[in-house]
C-alpha cells in the first residue's frame, strides 16, 4: 500500500467507517511508514481538539464556523434584473427597440419646429406665416396634414385633416367628410408615424 492511499484510509478510519480487512492493512503500513504514523497522530490530535471544542465550548465553536464560513468566497448573486434578460431575449430585444424609438421619436419631436403641409391640391390653400387656410368655396382632394401650425378652414377637405402640434380653427362653412385628427402630444405623434408607415408599406 503507497502513502496517498493510506491518507484516505486514515480519515475513513477516524469516521469509523473502514472495514476489519483495511484496518489491518491500515495498521500494517503504520508500523513500517514513520511518516504515515505521524500524520495519522495529527489527525487524532486535531480530531480531538475539535471534538473538545464543540462539546465543551459552544460558542468558541460556533465562532471558529461563522469565521471559516466568512472567510470563504462568496457566490455572486445575480440580479433579478439579470436573470429575467437572460431568459427572456426576445422580449429584452423588443423593449430596447421600443426605448430606443421612443427615445428618437422624443428628440424629433422637440427639435423639429418647422412647419410642414402634405396633401393634395395644396395650390387651393393660403399659407400665412405660420397658418394654413383652406379658403370658403376652395377644396381639398383628399387628406390634408399639418405639422407645427395652425389650419384654417373655412372651405372643403374631402378626405382626413390631422393637425399635429399646432392649432385647428373650423369655420361654419367648412366641410370635412373624413376624420378630424389634433394630435398634441409626443407619444400620439410617435403612434401616428409608426401607423402611417405601416400603411405605406401595407399599400406598397
Amino acid at each position: 500500500m503507497d502513502c496517498n492511499s493510506t491518507v484516505s484510509l486514515m480519515h475513513e478510519c477516524l469516521d469509523e467507517s473502514l472495514s476489519p480487512a483495511q484496518k489491518v492493512e491500515l495498521k500494517s503500513h503504520l508500523v513500517t511508514c514513520p511518516d504515515c504514523r505521524m500524520r495519522f497522530k495529527e489527525l487524532e490530535q486535531t480530531e480531538m481538539l475539535l471534538f473538545a471544542m464543540k462539546h465543551y465550548s459552544p460558542s468558541a465553536s460556533d465562532e471558529l464556523t461563522n469565521r471559516i464560513m466568512n472567510a470563504l468566497p462568496q457566490p455572486k448573486r445575480q440580479q433579478v434584473w439579470l436573470k429575467w434578460v437572460k431568459g427572456h431575449p426576445a422580449m429584452t430585444a423588443a423593449a430596447f427597440f421600443l426605448v430606443v424609438m421612443l427615445f428618437s421619436a422624443w428628440n424629433f419631436w422637440n427639435q423639429n419646429n418647422e412647419m410642414v403641409v402634405k396633401g393634395n391640391n395644396l395650390d387651393q390653400i393660403v399659407i400665412e406665416g405660420n397658418t394654413v387656410i383652406v379658403p370658403e368655396g376652395k377644396s381639398i382632394a383628399g387628406d390634408l396634414t399639418i405639422e407645427n401650425g395652425t389650419a384654417q378652414v373655412y372651405g372643403d377637405v374631402n378626405g382626413n385633416l390631422t393637425v399635429i402640434d399646432g392649432q385647428l380653427y373650423q369655420a361654419s362653412t367648412a366641410h370635412i367628410s373624413g376624420q378630424v385628427k389634433s394630435i398634441d402630444q409626443a407619444l400620439d405623434w410617435f403612434w401616428y408615424k409608426i401607423t402611417n408607415m405601416v400603411n405605406e408599406v401595407a399599400y406598397r
